[in-house]
C-alpha cells in the first residue's frame, strides 16, 4: 500500500481535461424554464389513439427514451384529460373513437390544445374517410399542429410540440 501512494505522489493525477460545457444543455434548461414559465409546471400531454395503426404510438414512446429525454425538457405525458393542457390525437379518427375524442376534449381545461399526428390525423392517410372512418382529427375537433409522416419521426413529434410551446408563449399561455 505504501509503495502505492509513494508512486501516486510521484507521478502526480493522471485524468484527461474536463469537457466542455454542451450547449445542448443549455438550450434544454432554457426550454424547461420556458415551460415552467408559460404553464407555471411541466407541460401535460394526453395521447388518444383514434383508429391508428400504431406505428405513430411507437414513435411518441420513443420521445420518452434517454436519448430524447421528454420529461427531462418538463413534458410528461399524463392519463386523464382533466390534467392535461395538449391533447396528442393519432390515426383516422374510427366511428366508435368520435364520441370519446370528443369527451376527451371536453374534459381538457381550458387554454387547451390539439396536435394530429401521422398522415391519418392530418389528413385521413390510407384510411380516408369511409363507413368506418371519420377522417382527419379537424373533421371531430379543433387542430392547432399538424405533425405529417408516415409515422412521423419522434424529433418530427418534438417539433411539433415545441411550435405549440412558443405559439403558447407567445399568447402569453
Amino acid at each position: 500500500m505504501l509503495k502505492t501512494l509513494m508512486q501516486i505522489g510521484r507521478v502526480g493525477v493522471v485524468s484527461e481535461a474536463p469537457p466542455a460545457p454542451d450547449p445542448a444543455l443549455r438550450l434544454a434548461q432554457a426550454l424547461r424554464k420556458e415551460i415552467a414559465r408559460v404553464f407555471g409546471r411541466a407541460l401535460a400531454i394526453r395521447q388518444v389513439d383514434a383508429g391508428s395503426c400504431n406505428g405513430c404510438e411507437l414513435e411518441i414512446h420513443a420521445l420518452n427514451n434517454p436519448y430524447y429525454n421528454l420529461e427531462g425538457l418538463g413534458i410528461k405525458f399524463v392519463a386523464s384529460p382533466r390534467h392535461a393542457d395538449l391533447l396528442l390525437v393519432t390515426g383516422p379518427v374510427s366511428r366508435h373513437m368520435e364520441i370519446a375524442l370528443k369527451r376527451t376534449y371536453e374534459a381538457m381545461p381550458e387554454p387547451k390544445w390539439v396536435i394530429a399526428a401521422g398522415d391519418c390525423g392530418c389528413n385521413g392517410g390510407i384510411f380516408g374517410e369511409s363507413y368506418a372512418s371519420r377522417g382527419p382529427v379537424a373533421r371531430v375537433i379543433p387542430v392547432d399542429v399538424q405533425v405529417p409522416g408516415c409515422p412521423p419521426e419522434p424529433l418530427a413529434l418534438l417539433r411539433g410540440i415545441l411550435t405549440l410551446v412558443s405559439a403558447a408563449a407567445d399568447t402569453g399561455g
